[in-house]
C-alpha cells in the first residue's frame, strides 16, 4: 500500500531507503552490541538534508511535510532502531519546539545549526519523580536580573550529552501549578550543566540516554522559550507531534521483522514443506500485515491532520498507541516464527524486539495514551 503518497513523498523514501540500506543498516549489529552511538552516520544524514527536513529553508530545513518526516523515520528505523530514536528526539524533541514556540533570534541561533545537522538537540522533560506525571516537574529556574538560574535533575534524556542546545522544562512560578511550567534552551557547555553516565538498556543501546544535573545554570532572559507560564501547554503540543514520529519508529521495526519472518518463513522447510505453508505460521504472517498496514495508515493519517492544521491530539495518541503495540506484536512473533534462531543473536528479530520494547513507554505509555484516547471520547477524567 502506498496511501497514495506524493511524488515528494515517494522520493523521500526512496532516498531515505536506499540511504539506510547503505550507511546504516550494515552497522546496526555494532551499534547494538557495543552500544555505540553512530556520530559518522548523523554526519552523513546531514549532508543528504535530512536533520531539518521539515524545518523551514530559511532556518537550514527542507521545508518537508510531516508525512515525509515519518516515513523518514520509519526507513531509518527499518535499518537502525538506535539511530532512529536519536533522529526522532533531534527532530521532533529538541529542534521542533523551537520551530514552534521560538523568536526569530532563538530559530537563527539554535533552530537553523540543529537543521543544518551541526550538532543534535535534547529535550530534558522527564525528572526521577515526575515521568507519566510531567506536571509535577521539580525542576526551578528563577529570574535574578537578566538570567534564570535553574536547578534540578532530569532522567533519561536522549541525545542530552552530545547535544548543542537542551530544551528543559522548569517551575517558574509554584504557586500557579501547572501554569507555573516554562520552557528554556540551555546551550552545550553552559556552567552548572553537567551529565550522568550512559544508562545501559535493554535496547536502542547506541543512543545515548543520560541523566541530566542543572547545578545554578544561568542563561540569559531571552532563552525563555515562547511565554512565561506556557511550558506545560507546549511539552502537550511537543508530544503530539513526537508520537507521530515515536508511531514512525514502530512502523520501521515492525517493517523490518515482518520482512525477515515472511523470508525466513518461504525459505525454511520442516515436515516437507516451506513452514509458512503451515497454517500456525501463515496466520502469523497473515496477522502481522494487517497491524503493519493498520498502523502505518493510522499514522500517517495523524501526519495529515498536522500538515492540514486541524487538531490531532487524539490521533496522535491513537496512533502511537497502535503502532507500539503492533510492533511489539509482530517482532514476538517474527522471533516466534524463526524458533530457536528468533533467540539467537544471529538474527537481526531479537534485537528488533528489544529496541520496540520501549516504544510502548516513551513518549507517552500505553497507560496514559488510552487515558488521552477516553478523555477526547468522553470528556470525562478519573
Amino acid at each position: 500500500m502506498d496511501f497514495e503518497l506524493t511524488p515528494e513523498q515517494q522520493f523521500i523514501r526512496q532516498t531515505v531507503r536506499e540511504f539506510a540500506e547503505k550507511e546504516i543498516a550494515p552497522k546496526a549489529r555494532y551499534v547494538d552490541e557495543h552500544s555505540a552511538f553512530p556520530s559518522e552516520t548523523f554526519a552523513k544524514m546531514a549532508q543528504l538534508g535530512l536533520m531539518g527536513l521539515p524545518f523551514p529553508e530559511e532556518y537550514g530545513g527542507a521545508g518537508a511535510d510531516s508525512v515525509s518526516t515519518a516515513i523518514a523515520i520509519e526507513e531509518v528505523a527499518r535499518c537502525c532502531g538506535s539511530t532512529a530514536l536519536a533522529y526522532a528526539a533531534h527532530i521532533g524533541l529538541g529542534s521542533a519546539p523551537i520551530a514552534m514556540f521560538g523568536t526569530e533570534e532563538q530559530k537563527r541561533r539554535f533552530l537553523a545549526p540543529a537543521a543544518r545537522g551541526e550538532y543534535l538537540a535534547a529535550f530534558g522533560l522527564t525528572e526521577p519523580h515526575a515521568g507519566s506525571d510531567a506536571g509535577a516537574t521539580r525542576t526551578t529556574a528563577r529570574l535574578v536580573g537578566d538570567e534564570w538560574v535553574i536547578n534540578g535533575q532530569k532522567m533519561w534524556i536522549t541525545n542530552a550529552p552530545i547535544a548543542g542546545h537542551i530544551i528543559v522544562t522548569a517551575v517558574t512560578d509554584p504557586e500557579l501549578g501547572k501554569k507555573g511550567i516554562s520552557s528554556f534552551i540551555i546551550p552545550r557547555g553552559t556552567p552548572g550543566l553537567s551529565f550522568g553516565k550512559h544508562e545501559p538498556k535493554m535496547g536502542l543501546r547506541g543512543s545515548i540516554s543520560t541523566a541530566v544535573m542543572l547545578d545554578n545554570v544561568r542563561v540569559p532572559r531571552e532563552n525563555l522559550l515562547g511565554e512565561r507560564g506556557r511550558g506545560f501547554i507546549q511539552f502537550l503540543q511537543v508530544l503530539d507531534g513526537g508520537r507521530i514520529g515515536i508511531g514512525a519508529m514502530a512502523i520501521g521495526l515492525a517493517q523490518a521483522a515482518y520482512e525477515a519472518a515472511v523470508a525466513y518463513a518461504r525459505e525454511r522447510t520442516a515436515f516437507g514443506k516451506p513452514i509458512g505453508a503451515h497454517q500456525s505460521v501463515a496466520n502469523m504472517i497473515a496477522n502481522m500485515a494487517v497491524d503493519l498496514a493498520a498502523a502505518r495508515a493510522l499514522v500517517y493519517g495523524a501526519a495529515r491532520l498536522k500538515d492540514a492544521g486541524r487538531p490531532y491530539t487524539r490521533e496522535a495518541a491513537i496512533a502511537k498507541l497502535f503502532a507500539s503495540e503492533a510492533s511489539e506484536r509482530i517482532c514476538r512473533d517474527a522471533i516466534q516464527v524463526f524458533g530457536g534462531y528468533g533467540y539467537s543473536q544471529e538474527y537481526p528479530v531479537e534485537r528488533l524486539y528489544r529496541d520496540t520494547r520501549l516504544l510502548t513507554i516513551g513518549e507517552g505509555t500505553s497507560e496514559i495514551l488510552r487515558g488521552v484516547i477516553a478523555h477526547s471520547v468522553l470528556g470525562l477524567r478519573g
